[in-house]
């Protein structure tokens, strides 16, 4: 048996797609999530008055995975690389330089990498990128959470 290949086939499985909006960049944003495991949904969504896409994209997953009670194996299904490819190629060297890029820059939203990081520790996550507005049914549907959050926040 691998180590810790029991507990991984206890965890529940949880499909997740998150979506952040803008309008206006930076402007009034919103973000949303549904979230599926086994038979039940739930949709959450949120918005703030001023805020950028990214920033709107990242609090999407925190907020998903922060709404998980326990740990969960979790697919997660993301439209933004930004995202995407922050949690699985960037995050580590941006830790280990003191949340500094390559070029000694400060790392933008840094605020929200280090809450992504705590949101992600206790769950295993298969991330998973799909191309927005292509029809993927799960996307679309964050999407509109996203948007109309967005627009409360005006």
């Amino acid at each position: 048996m691998i180590p810790g290949e029991s507990a991984t086939k206890n965890l529940q499985y949880v499909e997740i797609a998150t979506d952040g909006a803008c309008k206006g960049n930076p402007g009034p944003g919103g973000w949303g999530a549904l979230i599926r495991f086994g038979d039940k949904e739930k949709e959450i969504s949120g918005g703030e008055p001023e805020t950028t896409n990214n920033r709107m994209e990242l609090r999407a997953a925190i907020e998903a995975l922060n709404t998980l009670k326990r740990p969960c194996r979790v697919k997660l299904s993301i439209d933004s690389t930004y995202v995407k490819d922050g949690i699985t190629k960037w995050i580590f060297n941006w830790q280990k330089n003191g949340w500094r890029t390559a070029a000694k820059k400060p790392v933008k939203n840094a605020d929200l990498w280090q809450d992504l990081l705590e949101a992600v520790e206790r769950h295993q996550i298969e991330w998973s990128w799909v191309k927005g507005h292509s029809g993927d049914p799960d996307n679309e549907r964050a999407d509109v959470l996203a948007s109309d959050a967005a627009e409360a926040a005006r």
